[in-house]
């Protein structure tokens, strides 16, 4: 017993002893709470004498799944049945099949992955987009809801249709039996929660349960964890609400903050003791985070003394920026630094195209976690093809690429069939296009697609002549002739790639700003110099997004994008308290040292656009400011919700109301306006 509280704290210690009844640990960024939890896990059997086999420890990643694993059996004594440690969607699948023939079906079914499920959605349907489908019927089975219900809440067109999908999809699952990811855990929750003496069977065999990253869980994991409770409440979670930064794909803070209303008599145990970071940091994470309001409070408390102050960079805009901090990396790398302990991350994954052009000209080696990089994007790739296409209409590579984006009809048989007569003929397809006639054509693709390639053709003659002008508004000839961005409007990361699109269109323009005489296929020139850009050598930076960066850690790190609009995003949609919540997250990555940066202007939309200071910095307690504490809602438009009265239905609307918000709701085709504090987040 004494080898499992060796190296525990008073806070730590408390957490392990503590086996019955509901717990949560709220632990803190860098407060040892693997450690914590893996001791208790070994405490239960080796000290307590808790049968491996009735026990359950379940996280999110099978990367976090696995070190925990390793790590507890490490500690524990060597038994013949180790504990079940792994993802809940492990443990679905683990379940299901035991017991999927309750629901009629074979336990040899087989799990499609997510190019299985795309493939599948093409069968169904080609007019909407399948980003869109594919996310939806997600949506729709985390939610619990069948297609029929699907269909029942669906207004607009493209939701009927999406819902209508969703049916054949699921027929076609059961037919073959196949399950797909979300089924997993879908499908797991059916069976308890239609099986009684399944569900009360299932909880006796799983006595002590244990959740990592409760922060995380959506809907759907919180009531599997009811059922999985049935019988008993010997549930224990570990997570921490001020990092809470998954909103957007279905975690529910709720969850955590409001643990102690669905547990009743939980204990709780707060994590303070941060062994990652030094006092300056953590005083800035502190200050920053005491300005949400949705929260259970704690406080980081430094362990390793006083460190470095932090550091601000002041530019004009991103070249600038960039070249800051490339040039403080070069520093840290000359000085001894290794490269794999810097990291630069930001918010909006478009910013890493000036920072990495940036890094290039300094030659600083970098790896981009969790992303492609700028150039490599495939909508960065369609707009530099159609510049391609521009400049040199004989390029029938980069034609092919966007002959039918946005969609224009022209299927694979059509573009094949066009590629092939054109070699047969010795000419680039678009000069088989425009020198052919429209009888020669329509007895090759037929009359409809004759018209669409011609058409396509002309459209491409007259935006090369505005090109030859080389003017800083060509690209807004661009867009309105080809309409670029309407090919992403219905993906599930529309907002992200159409940024990425207007990032380009203002790296364009500047450039053409720069170089008032330059020709497009200078800029283009410029460009494959800059995407084929060989790689130094050696160890690597990291840069990434925040949402990537979240438990990891970084001996230096750089946060770029601080200004309003950026980090923190503002707009429809955006919850101000879960950016803070990612500011507060980029924070707590730095062991050592931390650099904050902001710039005046940047390309915003195609635009160069003056921006502000974040208000971060003065949250933070680096600049003169008093908090800014504001009340504000964490529903949003598309949200689901349910009633006490009317049931389930879906928000269509926020707008303030008082000291409260008022959201306008589709109650199954019933609109109702309902103040927020009356409803609650499916």
């Amino acid at each position: 017993m004494e080898a499992i509280f060796t190296d525990l704290n008073e806070a730590q210690a408390e957490a392990v002893r503590k086996i019955d009844g509901p717990m949560l640990i709220l632990a803190g960024a860098g407060s040892g709470k693997t450690k914590t939890i893996i001791s208790r896990l070994a405490y239960l059997i080796d000290e307590i004498g808790i049968p491996p086999a009735n026990t359950l420890t379940l996280t999110f990643t099978n990367k976090a799944a696995k070190e925990m694993r390793e790590r507890a059996l490490n500690m524990i004594q060597p038994t013949s049945y180790p504990p079940l440690l792994c993802t809940f969607h492990k443990f679905g699948l683990l379940f299901l099949k035991f017991h999927i023939s309750r629901l009629g079906r074979k336990n040899n079914f087989v799990v499609i992955d997510t190019k299985d499920k795309t493939a599948l959605i093409k069968k169904f349907n080609s007019e909407v987009p399948v980003p869109l489908i594919a996310s939806e019927i997600s949506r729709y089975k985390n939610s619990l809801l069948t297609p029929d219900e699907a269909y029942a809440q669906a207004e607009l067109k493209n939701y009927k249709a999406i819902a209508k999908v969703y049916e054949q999809y699921e027929a076609h699952l059961v037919k073959n039996n196949l399950v797909d990811f979300d089924d997993l855990l879908a499908l797991t929750y059916k069976l308890l929660n239609e099986n009684e003496d399944l569900a009360k069977e299932t909880s006796e065999k799983y006595q002590y349960i244990m959740i990592d990253e409760y922060q995380d869980t959506n809907e759907l994991q919180f009531r599997l964890l009811q059922k999985l409770c049935h019988t008993h409440d010997n549930l224990c979670v570990v997570g921490d609400d001020d990092q809470s930064i998954y909103g957007w794909r279905g975690a529910n803070i709720r969850n955590i903050i409001d643990f102690d209303k669905d547990f009743k008599n939980t204990h709780v145990v707060k994590l303070e003791k941060n062994y990652r970071s030094t006092e300056p940091i953590l005083d800035a994470a502190n200050a920053l985070i005491e300005h949400n309001r949705n929260r259970l409070g704690k406080k980081l408390i430094a362990t390793r003394g006083t460190g470095k102050e932090i550091t601000t960079i002041s530019s004009h805009d991103e070249g600038e920026e960039a070249n800051k901090v490339a040039n403080a990396i070069s520093k840290l790398l000359n000085s001894g630094v290794r490269a794999d302990d810097i990291a630069v991350l930001y918010r909006i994954n478009a910013l890493s195209r000036s920072l990495e052009e940036g890094l290039a000209r300094h030659r600083v080696p970098y790896k981009l976690v969790g992303g492609l990089r700028f150039y490599d994007r495939a909508e960065i790739k369609d707009l530099i093809s159609y510049l391609r296409v521009v400049t040199n209409v004989h390029d029938s590579f980069s034609l092919k690429r966007i002959i039918n984006k946005p969609k224009r009809g022209l299927g694979k048989a059509t573009i094949d069939k066009l590629e092939l007569a054109a070699m047969d003929s010795a000419k680039s397809i678009f000069e088989y296009i425009d020198t052919s006639s429209n009888e020669e054509l329509e007895a090759l693709i037929k009359k409809k697609n004759t018209l669409t390639v011609k058409k396509l053709v002309k459209v491409i003659k007259a935006v090369a002549k505005t090109a030859q002008d080389g003017t800083y508004d060509f690209i807004d000839v661009l867009e309105d002739s080809f309409n670029i961005k309407s090919i992403y409007e219905n993906v599930q990361d529309a907002s992200e790639r159409i940024a990425n699109i207007d990032e380009f269109y203002g790296l364009f323009r500047d450039f053409i700003k720069q170089n008032p005489s330059t020709s497009l296929d200078e800029f283009l020139n410029e460009l494959t110099l800059q995407s084929d850009q060989d790689q130094v050598e050696g160890e690597s930076i990291y840069i990434m997004s925040i949402h990537a960066a979240k438990g990891l850690e970084f001996k230096h790190v750089f946060i770029i994008g601080l200004e309003e609009g950026f980090l923190p995003l503002i707009g429809d949609g955006s919850d101000t308290e879960e950016e803070r919540r990612l500011a507060y997250v980029a924070i707590t990555r730095a062991e050592e040292e931390l650099t904050m940066s902001h710039v005046a202007s940047r390309f915003y939309k195609g635009r160069r656009t003056e921006l502000t200071k974040s208000r971060f910095f003065k949250e933070t307690g680096l600049c003169e400011g008093s908090f800014i504490l504001e009340k504000n809602t964490s529903f949003k438009k598309g949200d689901l919700i349910r009633h006490k009265i009317f049931g389930a239905g879906r928000i269509l609307g926020v707008s303030k109301a008082g000291k409260d918000f008022k959201l306008k709701i589709n109650f199954g085709g019933s609109h109702r306006d309902i103040l927020s504090s009356f409803v609650e987040r499916l």
